[in-house]
């Protein structure tokens, strides 16, 4: 909670388009005080953590995204791309303010199925803020009952809820607090527990109209002492070519369902070890 509060005081202190064409236009559009701020990042992620920006309607994402391998070991794995994860994903806006996804990682074999929603968007002289929530639920796919007899349906599911609060406060810097609970129907006790919260926060400062650099972090709140997972951090740079958004990552995490990533991270800058990567969205 302590932490929590100090990332929201910080916070306050501190401050598409369906085709092409439309999205070119949004990218040379000036922003101004009175305008409608509800889009205070350009991508649907900040690096990995959800950001405020939700698909509109009828639109639809392709998602690729990939993690190379540790970063560390130099030439032993080709610095990473021996040991890439892969994820696949489809993102629809139902509405204005409700999107649905489904993707497939590498990691675990997991199927995320995800729902994101707007409670309130922050425009001149209403809300100062936009808060959306999001939903995840992990399916494991990798484990098999012939190796864990005792094995249960339930056992494959991981579940996060998340509430990503944004404010824009100029042209060019946004920045998120987003709160979060974790559950995992199967956990390892003894470096990990079954619940986990945290609190986020992220940051995006617009470097020309079609480049950003991004940063965010997410502090385990309840994490038991172990060296085997750290805090996850990245940071990012968006750049956004009209018709899609492309990122690129370096990250303490890489698993990319939400799950994993925030609670499974095993890299940490401290020790050299981070995993470079990108996210690819392609509208419709």
């Amino acid at each position: 909670m302590k932490y929590f509060k100090m990332l929201v005081a910080a916070l306050l202190v501190c401050g598409a388009a369906h085709a092409q064409d439309d999205l070119l236009k949004d990218l040379d559009s000036t922003w101004t005080p009175k305008a409608d701020a509800s889009n205070a990042f350009k991508g649907l992620q900040i690096c990995n953590m959800q950001s405020t920006k939700m698909a509109a309607k009828k639109e639809f994402y392709f998602v690729v995204s990939h993690r190379f391998g540790d970063l560390q070991y130099g030439l032993d794995n080709f610095f990473g791309l021996d040991n890439a994860y892969t994820k696949l994903g489809g993102i629809y806006g139902v509405t204005n303010w409700l999107t649905v996804a489904l993707s497939r990682h590498t990691y675990n074999k997991t199927y995320e199925l995800a729902v994101k929603y707007r409670f309130v968007s922050q425009t001149d002289g209403g809300s100062p803020v936009t808060i959306v929530g999001y939903n995840t639920w992990d399916i494991n796919s990798k484990l098999k009952k012939e190796e864990y007899p005792a094995l249960k349906a339930t056992d494959r599911f991981a579940f996060s809820t998340q509430l990503p609060i944004s404010r824009k406060f100029s042209e060019k810097f946004s920045a998120e607090v987003n709160p979060i609970f974790i559950h995992k129907n199967l956990y390892e006790p003894s470096i990990e527990n079954k619940d986990q919260f945290l609190v986020a926060a992220g940051g995006r400062y617009k470097v020309t109209k079609r480049l950003s650099v991004n940063l965010e972090y997410a502090a385990r709140l309840n994490a038991p002492s172990s060296k085997s997972y750290h805090d996850p951090l990245s940071f990012g740079v968006d750049i956004d070519t009209g018709g899609h958004i492309f990122q690129l990552v370096i990250a303490t995490s890489q698993p990319m369902n939400d799950v994993a990533y925030f609670t499974n991270g095993s890299g940490s800058l401290g020790q050299g070890s981070a995993f470079f990567g990108f996210n690819m969205y392609r509208v419709f």
